[in-house]
């Protein structure tokens, strides 16, 4: 019954916004596929190594920023797979990429209350946070890639 009532709620939407979470699942999906390389053999796909995107943004982005922020946070919530922080920044980082809006994501580290080393990874684009910014206060920036709006997509056909 309550999966009768997820899809039921998911049919409710318009068109645009389930292509959204579709989008959404698939790119969280390669993502968390992505995981199983060594991070040294992923990061050149993120962007420009210890760089960041500017604060401006264009208003029209606004919109595409603040639905994409929301979709990969929504369905994050429903993979079966885990779709922790670095799995969600790098699924709104290549949404966004697409659409060719600029981002930066942030890697961080901080202690635990055990005081364990413990890392978090958030995505920002403009002055606006898509994902992890929940707790990213909490985290040492140790690390930064920069995806900028001009950059041409990667394996593009």
């Amino acid at each position: 019954m309550n999966r009768l009532r997820k899809i039921r709620l998911l049919l409710s939407y318009d068109h645009r916004t389930v292509l959204l979470f579709a989008e959404a699942f698939l790119f969280l999906g390669w993502a968390r596929m992505l995981l199983v390389f060594p991070f040294a053999k992923i990061a050149p796909s993120l962007g420009s190594k210890t760089a960041e995107t500017s604060n401006e943004l264009q208003p029209q982005e606004v919109r595409i920023i603040k639905s994409i922020s929301s979709a990969v946070n929504i369905v994050s919530r429903h993979t079966v797979w885990d779709s922790k922080c670095l799995v969600r920044a790098i699924a709104g980082m290549k949404m966004l990429q697409r659409r060719h809006i600029g981002s930066t994501l942030y890697l961080g580290t901080a202690r635990d209350g055990s005081g364990r080393l413990i890392a978090h990874a958030w995505l920002r684009s403009g002055p606006l946070y898509i994902t992890g910014d929940d707790v990213m206060r909490k985290f040492a920036v140790v690390e930064t890639f920069a995806q900028s709006a001009g950059m041409p997509r990667r394996n593009a056909q």
